[in-house]
């Protein structure tokens, strides 16, 4: 009931002094809300990110130009990726549905009549429509005959269709890719958004050796997607796939590969690390916001207890003790902290509930900011309200009265 009475006593003096109240909250409140706004932010960034990831497929690994990195970008300045790479793969790994080399080139200039566009060129082979699940919802895919004759024919995404044709059918039509002149057989269908936040459907695809020898005049490939037919068995291939890889290269032990092996659990993994990492330092510029919050709070409080230094000194003349002064400040600064944690998970909240409208901005709300508010809510408290409590309760309760 004591310990009960001193806290009453402690609140009435909060309501008592609301902008005093108000300023001392204020630094936890905004602290919490951009805790809760910030990991809500990035909670539901991961997941969109996880979510594209499942383009990718569960079965699928990419073998990639270029090493030293686990990103799935290419090394564009990497040449040793040759269609004799691909065709050693289907050749000498078992227990593989679908080997399919890729030549690519990024920004490459389109243009129709008065219309340009930048866009992703992709040279491919028939099966790269089965590997990518990617088919013409308009007109014909690549063909075999395509590849082997050379072709100089096309398959567009959405977006280049809308650049370029605008609401016209842009079947055997033409257009060109630099001066290479290409007729349109298909228009793929809408994929959205890539794994890495591009546009997937800002692209054509051409055939292989149509990309390499007429338009990229290049000898080399980019990528080959490999699409396993005994899931149980995709690290035993990818490390069947990297031996076989050095021994096409020439690489010596000691040498690095000059290539890589990409898959979703190694882009899981990656955006997994980044993702904690980014939440490290998030967190600890939050903490750092609530720590300026919490000097703020205790030089107000000692403020305070200049201010109520008659107070203080009437109450220990009428039999409060140091312990009960100590104990009544003590608990002013962690109400204080805890209704900045209210306060401020509530105004995050909102925030977080009208952002996506307003932006479109991905946010995922998780009971992780509320924890961690009102741990960081109750640290504060206790950390900058015990140096303004032991001064209150050393006053000397007779030179208090003066």
């Amino acid at each position: 009931m004591k310990l009960y009475r001193i806290a009453r006593e402690g609140m009435r003096s909060l309501a008592a002094n609301k902008l005093r109240t108000f300023f001392m909250m204020a630094g936890t409140m905004v602290g919490i809300a951009a805790l809760t706004i910030i990991m809500g932010i990035s909670e539901g960034t991961q997941r969109k990110i996880m979510s594209r990831l499942e383009k990718f497929g569960p079965r699928a690994m990419m073998l990639v130009a270029g090493g030293g990195q686990r990103a799935p970008g290419p090394d564009l300045g990497t040449t040793t990726l040759e269609l004799e790479d691909a065709e050693a793969i289907r050749r000498q790994i078992s227990g593989l549905e679908i080997v399919t080399p890729m030549a690519w080139r990024f920004r490459m200039n389109l243009r129709r009549d008065g219309n340009q566009q930048q866009s992703v060129v992709w040279g491919v082979e028939p099966d790269w429509h089965d590997t990518f699940d990617w088919y013409p919802k308009e007109g014909q895919g690549i063909t075999a005959d395509d590849v082997a004759t050379q072709s100089r024919v096309c398959v567009i995404g959405q977006t280049v269709k809308t650049e370029l044709f605008g609401d016209a059918d842009p079947i055997d039509k033409y257009l060109y890719v630099n001066d290479v002149r290409l007729k349109v057989k298909g228009v793929l269908t809408k994929k959205g958004t890539s794994p890495g936040g591009g546009d997937f459907d800002n692209r054509i695809v051409l055939p292989i050796k149509t990309a390499m020898n007429r338009v990229m005049n290049v000898d080399h490939l980019g990528a080959i997607r490999i699409i396993s037919a005994e899931p149980d068995r995709m690290s035993e291939q990818q490390n069947q796939i990297r031996e076989l890889m050095r021994r096409q290269h020439n690489l010596g032990a000691a040498e690095d590969d000059d290539f890589r092996i990409i898959t979703s659990e190694v882009l899981r993994e990656r955006v997994a690390s980044t993702s904690q990492t980014l939440n490290i330092l998030l967190v600890a510029l939050v903490g750092l916001s609530l720590l300026v919050g919490g000097v703020v709070l205790m030089n107000i409080l000692l403020i305070s207890v200049a201010e109520r230094t008659t107070e203080i000194g009437l109450r220990r003349a009428l039999g409060a003790s140091q312990d009960d002064i100590f104990t009544q400040f003590l608990i002013e600064s962690l109400a204080v902290t805890l209704l900045g944690m209210g306060a401020g998970a509530g105004l995050g909240w909102v925030v977080c509930l009208v952002l996506p409208r307003l932006t479109g901005m991905p946010v995922v709300l998780s009971w992780q900011p509320f924890i961690l508010g009102i741990t960081f809510a109750l640290v504060v408290g206790l950390i900058f309200g015990v140096q303004p409590a032991r001064r209150a309760a050393r006053l000397n309760p007779v030179e208090a009265l003066r």
